[in-house]
């Protein structure tokens, strides 16, 4: 439930949002998304946060930061490390969560309403924290993907739970219309395949 005078934040955590939606077989609009909670409360900020490799020249996702950072949305970003494991595989490690429950915490006493897009169960004692200075928060996940995206007690913590397929029509990127030319480079699959490295250094 919304009501049209709340102050209204989003925070979204993109690698997760990210997985959700490639495993629901959608790609976001984040301007739609944008246009979408603004008509649904008085929208103070939209945070999105992501994790960036280092000492890298060209970052798959670049385009995708910079083109949110002109239309609307506060970006955070930090370094992200990469490193090769055991068996030779190519993994990043990052992690925005304690930039976005910082930014949370530090905004409850503005809003009335967060809304988070995250699956992440570590978030659950953060939506405690938030609620018990009286700011309501909504999730922003989905149960339909296979195995679910969402943690089951940060479900239940929420005061309400947004299935994001749910979400879709409103937001979904239309299958004939072309991303913003800025963001094109991550539609094909195999650039998708090094977005999602790229994002999940986050998870």
């Amino acid at each position: 439930m919304f009501y049209p005078q709340e102050r209204l934040a989003l925070f979204i955590d993109g690698a997760n949002l990210y997985s959700a939606a490639r495993s629901l077989g959608f790609d976001i609009d984040y301007k739609r998304l944008l246009t979408l909670f603004q008509t649904k409360g008085r929208l103070i900020r939209a945070f999105y946060y992501t994790a960036l490799v280092e000492e890298q020249e060209y970052s798959p996702i670049r385009p995708l930061i910079d083109w949110l950072d002109y239309n609307g949305y506060t970006m955070v970003t930090k370094p992200a490390r990469e490193f090769t494991d055991a068996h030779g595989r190519r993994k990043i490690k990052g992690n925005m969560d304690i930039e976005l429950a910082i930014d949370m915490m530090e905004m409850a006493e503005r809003l009335d309403h967060v809304v988070l897009f995250s699956g992440d169960g570590d978030f659950r004692r953060l939506i405690e924290a938030v609620q018990r200075r009286g700011v309501r928060v909504t999730v922003v996940s989905t149960i339909r993907s296979q195995p679910p995206m969402i943690a089951d007690d940060l479900r239940r913590q929420a005061d309400a739970f947004v299935e994001l397929t749910d979400l879709m029509p409103q937001i979904q990127r239309a299958g004939g219309e072309r991303a913003p030319r800025e963001m094109r480079h991550v539609q094909s699959p195999a650039e998708a395949d090094r977005y999602s490295d790229a994002e999940a250094a986050q998870r």
